[in-house]
């Protein structure tokens, strides 16, 4: 069953949504009252990253870039446990 003509279809109204997410993601990251909101907002992009690079592997038909998705998702949640550690520890490393 060919899927193309939905990826065709979809990838441009989901591109703008990622945009819109994006940007408001970086106005929370510059602008936001408490830490742990920015953190959660630089969490949520590299999430919301990770799978628009998905979506766009998928619609460029390679695997190449699901290695790149894979590596900026791997680094949000890396980044959520040095963060949570250094939240929890006060002290920074190990």
């Amino acid at each position: 069953m060919n899927t193309q003509w939905i990826l065709d279809i979809y990838v441009p109204i989901i591109s703008i949504v990622f945009i819109i997410a994006v940007t408001l993601y970086i106005v929370r990251v510059l602008k936001g009252p408490t830490i742990p909101d920015m953190v959660l907002s630089i969490d949520c992009l590299g999430y919301d990253l990770a799978v628009f690079i998905g979506l766009l592997s998928l619609y460029y038909g390679t695997s190449f870039l699901i290695i790149g998705s894979l590596m900026i998702a791997l680094w949000a949640f890396i980044f959520d446990v040095y963060v949570s550690k250094y939240f929890i520890k006060k002290e920074l490393g190990e």
